[in-house]
């Protein structure tokens, strides 16, 4: 391992491994509902599965390509960190494990059983063997591997049941990948919540799909594969086609090189040599795991429960409110003319910045529509309006990002729906994802253009609106509707390097107007403030900038969610820098920029990361937060982070995070927003009452 060029930074990788640790740390707190606790499990399976795909599969790449490529973060060679990387990820699943069995144990004392197939009553064990003859012996496609049979392609995290089978004196290698027509569990019939995983129902039966064989030894596997690719790998051929592409892509994508194998119980050294020599594996890249290595179905187990039950195992229900500051029986456009609006999601609904799309669409003054989309959900309302928009004779543009990664299918569909309703699409940049999430409505009102800007920090997916927290800000404010409409002409043209006045747009003056807020910080010394909260800080370039800020005196506070590069509190080097995350029932999400303190403040918020990918690599937007009001109600969002002494966790110098000390009354941010957004939410009374005759006369006068 090589010397570290810095010595208050740490590797991203180990880096991201002690936040999803973070992650597992929450289903080991008792004060949490047993299902809720049984989720932190399965997000912390689904966060490793898509860290091998990407991250390990990245460092394999460029093991590959760039050997002797030196991190200059923790002086390590690709080879070093996937060597760091596959030790430190054993005691993280043998953790998850423990945790597993225990929640389980409890769980079924309130009648939710995850079961193996020798502890179902009788009767259940004939429902199963019915099932198996049924429904999932008719659909299997077991193979074995002989001179005539080639050892298959296992797909990517799909589970497998595999086996060595002995016909004679031959012993041959069998494998039956599981449908993925299949349910992922089968719940049997009966009061309680009882159900049996269908790898292991395939299992139990596999002597009776190789009839003609002993079974010598059986195993359900699970293979991750590499999924980092890029498509900017391969030329664009003049005029192809990229939804095309990308549905090459994906494809590749199926079939890319092992990075680990997640194996049920211990095998013979035979088995596992037999498989890592078809798999192209080590040793060190086989886990042994009694969790499931898929666990979707956890989000499903509170619908078979009953209203009692459910109460009991999960989280309070809790609906994103509706801000009592903006009038229901209003014109959200006209509302938005007058005053800023922000929205708060999930604590507050999306319902407004929605409401508002589907008025534009109709509204006879309104011109365009053009907005930027990374992520959507599955079923969606704002294509619904985007496309009512374009019936209706508006100039819809879209710029819609097919390089999500994993939600690339979804957004080839809408991409198409859009495009048939008359939205002009584009998609980008060869070589930059566009990420940053951007919307403007255009209108002209008695001879004037005006402009209705929305900039946010999470993307216009109505789901995980729901799930994440995000700002979304609605601004009438000209000059930053002026530079939106510059930015959209920019992406029609393929011009990243425009001119913007107030928005700070990456990859041309984002990162470098950041650096110049440091420095202006810098210049006042011990007076000077800075408060950042991120998904990711990465960009070496910042972390430098920043060490240099705590250097000469400037007090930095940092509430970073997943990665951070940069080590705090290292004597004379960060010692005025204090970094916390909070990891709780939702998913912190949102990008706020804060520089100065007072009068003097300069606040953003923005769909970017510190990471180098971001800021160079990426097209994104800051924008600034002119409104006192709306800066008060940031503010309100950021001290409640700083005050939460039950769901923070800082981060010490070493890398490692601590509880943060308990001094007071206990604060749960999330929870205190929760509140605070249920007591400001409109009342019954104040819903919508169906508007009358002389209402809409009155709105047509003074039109």
């Amino acid at each position: 391992m090589g010397t570290k060029k810095y010595p208050f930074t740490q590797n991203r990788e180990l880096s991201w491994l002690r936040f999803n640790d973070r992650v597992l740390s929450e289903a080991m707190d008792e004060t949490l509902p047993l299902l809720e606790r049984l989720k932190f499990i399965s997000i912390f399976t689904s966060n490793l599965d898509e860290f091998f795909m990407i991250r390990v599969g990245s460092l394999f790449d460029m093991m590959h390509v760039k050997a002797h490529a030196i991190d200059n973060k923790s002086g390590m060679t690709p080879k070093e960190q996937l060597e760091h990387i596959y030790r430190a990820v054993h005691p993280l699943c043998e953790k998850r494990d423990k945790l597993f069995g225990s929640i389980q144990l409890q769980l079924r004392a309130h009648g939710v059983s995850h079961l193996a197939y020798e502890e179902l009553e009788s009767v259940e064990q004939k429902y199963v063997k019915q099932y198996f003859k049924s429904s999932v012996l008719p659909i299997l496609s077991p193979q074995i591997v002989d001179t005539h049979h080639p050892f298959p392609h296992l797909q990517n995290k799909v589970i497998h049941v595999c086996a060595m089978l002995k016909f004679k004196s031959k012993q041959v290698f069998a494998v039956i990948p599981v449908p993925q027509a299949l349910p992922e569990v089968l719940f049997l019939p009966g009061i309680d919540v009882r159900y049996i995983r269908m790898e292991d129902i395939i299992l139990e039966f596999m002597d009776q799909v190789f009839d003609n064989y002993t079974v010598d030894e059986k195993v359900c596997i699970c293979i991750t594969r590499n999924a980092d690719i890029n498509p900017d790998d391969e030329a664009f051929d003049v005029g192809s086609d990229f939804r095309k592409k990308m549905k090459k892509v994906l494809g590749q994508r199926r079939r890319l090189a092992p990075v680990r194998m997640e194996i049920s119980h211990s095998i013979s050294e035979h088995f596992i040599s037999y498989l890592c020599e078809h798999l192209t594996l080590t040793p060190a890249m086989i886990y042994t795991t009694s969790a499931p290595m898929t666990m979707g179905y956890v989000f499903s187990l509170a619908d078979k429960l009953t209203d009692t039950k459910r109460k009991a195992l999960t989280y309070p229900v809790f609906k994103p409110q509706y801000p009592a500051r903006i009038h229901k029986n209003e014109s959200i456009l006209r509302q938005v003319q007058k005053k800023d609006i922000l929205l708060s999601y999930p604590f507050e609904s999306m319902e407004p910045f929605l409401q508002m799309i589907k008025e534009a669409s109709n509204d006879p003054t309104v011109i365009s529509i053009k907005i930027t989309i990374y992520r959507l959900a599955r079923k969606t309302k704002l294509v619904e309006y985007l496309c009512n928009a374009a019936e209706n004779g508006k100039d819809v543009t879209v710029l819609i990002e097919l390089r999500a990664r994993f939600d690339e299918q979804n957004n080839i569909d809408w991409s198409e729906r859009l495009e048939e309703a008359g939205c002009t699409i584009i998609y980008g940049f060869e070589d930059y994802k566009v990420h940053s999430k951007l919307c403007l409505i255009t209108k002209k009102e008695r001879g004037e253009i005006q402009y209705i800007t929305q900039i946010g920090t999470g993307n216009y997916n109505e789901k995980t609106a729901e799930m994440y927290t995000d700002l979304s800000l609605l601004t009438a404010n000209q000059e930053i509707g002026q530079d939106a409409n510059i930015f959209f002409q920019n992406m029609g043209i393929g011009n990243l390097m425009g001119s913007y006045k107030n928005l700070l747009v990456a990859p041309v003056s984002l990162k470098t107007s950041v650096m110049r807020l440091i420095d202006k910080e810098i210049a006042k010394g011990n007076d000077g403030r800075i408060f950042l909260k991120l998904n990711s800080l990465t960009d070496i370039d910042i972390i430098e900038k920043l060490k240099e800020a705590s250097c000469a005196g400037v007090q930095i506070q940092m509430m970073i969610r997943g990665i951070c590069c940069l080590l705090p509190q290292v004597p004379g080097m960060t010692e005025n820098i204090r970094v916390f995350n909070v990891v709780g029932r939702y998913l912190e999400h949102s990008r706020i920029y804060c520089f100065g303190s007072g009068k003097n403040e300069k606040m953003y918020i923005s769909s970017a990361d510190f990471m180098t990918r971001n800021t160079e690599r990426r097209v994104e937007v800051a924008a600034p937060v002119y409104d006192p009001d709306i800066q008060a109600q940031i503010h309100n969002v950021m001290d409640a982070a700083k005050s939460d002494n039950v769901k923070a966790r800082i981060l010490c110098a070493d890398g490692e995070y601590i509880k943060k000390p308990f001094t007071g009354t206990a604060v749960d941010s999330q929870q205190l927003l929760m509140q605070q957004a249920q007591q400001q939410a409109t009342t019954p009374s104040e819903l919508p009452q169906k508007e009358g005759f002389f209402s809409r006369l009155r709105h047509r006068i003074f039109k």
